[in-house]
């Protein structure tokens, strides 16, 4: 069985550009979670967002690009060609067809969407730009992407809201098995112009909390809902053999499992299947659950949301059978690049042998019987599980392993 690995990581989060940036900030609890500064939200339910307020668009991407991308595209090239120089993929080293793209996206372009409207209702359809035709779409960032690095090989875009950036990373696997040697994959989301945050609140789920420190507490006996985010992740995914062959700068880990579920229709007698597929994915690596060294939880900061989690966590681990973390306290949901995202943390954590901290909780409820890290610690990592939930009942898992070659 070919061996999937993961050589590049590409990082725009709210609390740090690049990847060794988001990681200084997770592991001394920089939050990057904030008002929301983009529009007056003073007569909005909700105040709060994880912004990225350090990316200046020109700064990162070219000029020609700019009218024809949104907030949440420019993030994604950015991230791939961060990607791309830290797995120190050269041109020359593979052929178009031998390189992919695979991504999630759960809010379509909304900011550059909106504006086009608003010409269209203030101007006249003369007015609306020609992109709009394509900017706005949910597969807009593989195309992008694909075309900027001249990738021909299998691509593809996913939709599945908070569990899609994992279900991308899986296709990606599915695809350097399937014979693509190469493969970048990951997932970013931005919506923060007035429209694209009150779309976000629809939901319920999110936080009234004003405290950036204290708005968004997964696992916490004050927990009041999720704070959304933009921004995520892109990684370079690889045959174990090609990243060898090319000279791979580094191997971050391996992707060893994954698995993707739907829970049961409201009112079954089936219960979520977060469990299973957690089960599903550890198996799918070849391990079991007592393998398992942490746990990146979803984490989704919503009371009965995180007991359904910590229930399916016991019922697999036992009472505080694993270090459980939430580092996304920090950034907020950036729904298809949280998952991403995660991963992205999760590969860092294996790599310096400390589980990252859960940032301004209080404590748990006993109920909930998990062991959730409130201070970094420093352990023996192997192996890392990394679960996601989207809306209406998407959930995924994947193992990531220490790479040994």
């Amino acid at each position: 069985m070919t061996r999937t690995v993961i050589t590049g990581l590409g990082v725009a989060a709210p609390n740090g550009l690049g990847h060794e940036n988001h990681w200084k900030s997770v592991l001394s609890g920089s939050t990057g979670i904030a008002p929301v500064t983009g529009f007056d939200a003073s007569g909005y339910p909700a105040a709060l967002a994880g912004q990225i307020d350090d990316f200046t668009d020109a700064e990162h991407i070219p000029s020609r690009l700019l009218p024809q991308t949104d907030r949440s595209t420019r993030l994604g090239l950015a991230a791939a060609d961060w990607a791309f120089d830290d797995a120190g993929v050269e041109i020359g080293d593979l052929t178009d067809y031998q390189m992919g793209v695979v991504t999630s996206n759960a809010l379509g372009g909304f900011d550059f969407t909106h504006r086009e409207f608003r010409n269209l209702w203030n101007q006249g359809p003369a007015y609306v730009s020609v992109y709009e035709s394509f900017a706005w779409f949910y597969a807009v960032n593989t195309g992008q992407i694909s075309i900027r690095h001249k990738m021909r090989g299998p691509s593809a875009a996913l939709v599945g809201e908070q569990a899609a950036g994992l279900d991308a990373l899986g296709h990606a696997r599915r695809t350097v098995r399937g014979g693509t040697p190469l493969v970048v994959a990951g997932g970013v989301d931005s919506a923060f112009d007035p429209w694209g945050y009150v779309s976000q609140l629809a939901g319920g789920l999110v936080t009234t909390s004003a405290d950036p420190e204290r708005g968004y507490l997964p696992f916490d006996a004050a927990a009041s809902g999720y704070v959304p985010g933009e921004g995520g992740a892109m990684l370079v995914v690889e045959d174990a053999d090609n990243a060898r062959a090319r000279g791979a700068k580094q191997i971050y880990g391996e992707l060893t499992g994954y698995a993707a579920g739907f829970d049961p229709a409201p009112g079954s007698e089936r219960g979520p299947a977060l469990g299973r597929t957690a089960r599903a994915a550890i198996a799918d690596a070849g391990l079991t659950p007592a393998d398992i060294d942490v746990v990146f939880a979803d984490g989704a900061g919503v009371p009965h949301l995180d007991a359904a989690e910590a229930e399916a966590l016991t019922a697999l681990f036992g009472v505080r059978g694993v270090p459980v973390t939430v580092p996304k306290a920090l950034t907020g949901r950036l729904y298809g690049g949280g998952g991403p995202l995660d991963v992205a943390t999760a590969l860092l954590s294996l790599r310096d042998g400390v589980v990252p901290p859960t940032h301004g909780l209080s404590g748990p409820p006993e109920a909930y019987g998990i062991d959730l890290v409130r201070e970094a610690r420093e352990l023996p990592l192997r192996h890392a599980l990394v679960l996601a939930r989207g809306r209406h009942g998407f959930n995924s898992a994947v193992v990531l392993t220490a790479f040994d070659s």
